[in-house]
């Protein structure tokens, strides 16, 4: 396997742990527009791509003081993480200090080797959280070949189902198509683990349930709700998947130098942002993640900064209410993240009737996020701003892509270019 560039140790937004085996006004508008119909935002958007406006970027290798970044040792120890520190404080939010460490342990809760006709290993594992104000759990399912004879890699996804549910299991072993589902089968057969992690375990999507879940672990007394640049939905996530990539590293049958980050939609965000912020993660990939995730703010085309934070205030921190309507004041736009995934590889997936999406946006941010995969001596094939024809995938680059017909789904055609990217960069032959 062609190793990659060294670099420095994670940053992590996690706080300190042991680890053992706008406005309020604002705020209550938009909690009270939450179950509209998608149909009423999407009145006054721009879908045109003739219509976008000019923008400028953000330079990627030039600092906020105005000094050129040359190297790979400046990127790392000095641009990389002031483009991290923008992106906590302005658009996902920093996870709080908790008033006590929070406790971290593992429980296999239960082990069959026999799922799936005997070909998989299925683990269901609690992920016990706790301190001083509290305690709850993550739940956690690993489905594990059993024809592997050593490590294997793996790739942690987030769940949109209760990954406990009779449903889950059910519809895993449900033979054909699942929308939006797993091809858990191909998974097996290729030689990878598949980790789930159920999101709502940690963060809610109304008012009631996120004011719940893991913000009781760290809030002070008298603390009820995130500052507004403490974390959204999006970035608890990521502590999340950062959490079940800890126990990962515990599991005598995960090779946890392989695991990939993954998700679609609002979860492609969250794991672009996971991978940013961890580099443990080898891989990532952005299935359809739009808004916050791997389309440019700027373009300002699909779902906007506007859009999002009046139907899911939650999801970003509160600092990035500020920039509605004024994205072009943001110091960061979305190639910057991708950015910070360099070296590793990453991959956007986009469709042609995702338009709410920006897949034109999503393509150029992926693009543009090239310039800090060459200053550090890998590959990135995105060589023109054109976007590739439909169903063209770029697979042997550190940034792939693929462009399918169709819309706002995970399709058999993008399970098979996932596994393929991955296969390509985590698996290769001669290992």
């Amino acid at each position: 396997m062609e190793s990659l560039i060294a670099f420095p140790a994670p940053f992590r937004s996690p706080p300190p742990m042991r680890i053992r085996s706008a406005t309020l006004s604002l705020l209550a508008l938009c909690f009270s527009t939450e179950a509209r119909e998608a149909k009423e935002y999407d009145s006054d958007v721009n879908y045109d791509d003739a219509k976008t406006p000019h923008y400028d970027l953000p330079s990627l290798l030039v600092t906020s003081d105005g000094r050129q970044i040359t190297t790979a040792d400046q990127w790392y120890h000095i641009r990389r993480p002031e483009i991290l520190s923008l992106f906590s404080n302005l658009i996902y939010g920093r996870v709080p200090k908790p008033s006590s460490p929070v406790t971290v342990e593992f429980e296999v809760a239960r082990s069959d080797p026999e799922f799936m006709n005997s070909t998989a290993t299925r683990k269901d594992i609690k992920i016990h959280l706790s301190n001083k104000n509290g305690r709850m759990a993550m739940h956690v399912v690993l489905f594990v070949p059993n024809k592997a004879s050593k490590p294997v890699p793996c790739f942690l996804k987030h769940s949109f189902q209760n990954t406990t549910s009779d449903d889950f299991r059910e519809a895993l072993l449900r033979p054909g198509k699942l929308k939006n589902g797993w091809p858990l089968g191909k998974f097996i057969e290729q030689g990878y683990a598949l980790c789930a992690v159920y999101h709502e375990d940690l963060v809610g999507h109304n008012e009631v349930n996120f004011r719940n879940g893991i913000h009781k672990l760290f809030y002070p007394k008298g603390q009820s709700f995130p500052k507004a640049h403490e974390w959204g939905v999006i970035s608890a996530c990521a502590w999340g998947a950062m959490r079940a990539m800890d126990y990962l590293e515990t599991d005598q049958d995960i090779d946890h130098t392989r695991v990939a980050v993954m998700g679609h939609s609002k979860m492609g965000k969250t794991a672009l942002w996971t991978a940013a912020q961890d580099t443990r993660f080898a891989l990532a990939i952005s299935a359809q993640s739009g808004c916050a995730g791997a389309a440019l703010w700027r373009r300002k085309s699909g779902e906007t900064l506007k859009k999002m934070v009046t139907r899911f205030p939650y999801w970003l921190c509160r600092n990035a209410w500020k920039f509605v309507e004024q994205e072009d004041d943001l110091p960061v736009d979305q190639h910057m993240l991708l950015a910070c995934i360099a070296p590793r590889p990453v991959y956007v997936h986009s469709s042609t009737n995702d338009t709410w999406a920006d897949p034109r946006g999503e393509y150029l941010s992926a693009y543009y996020a090239g310039e800090a995969y060459r200053l550090l001596g890998v590959n990135s094939s995105l060589s023109s701003r054109k976007s590739p024809a439909i169903g063209q995938a770029i697979i042997e680059s550190h940034i792939g892509y693929h462009l399918r017909e169709g819309g706002h789904s995970i399709e058999a055609y993008d399970w098979d270019r996932f596994l393929e990217f991955a296969n390509f960069h985590l698996q290769p032959a001669s290992r």
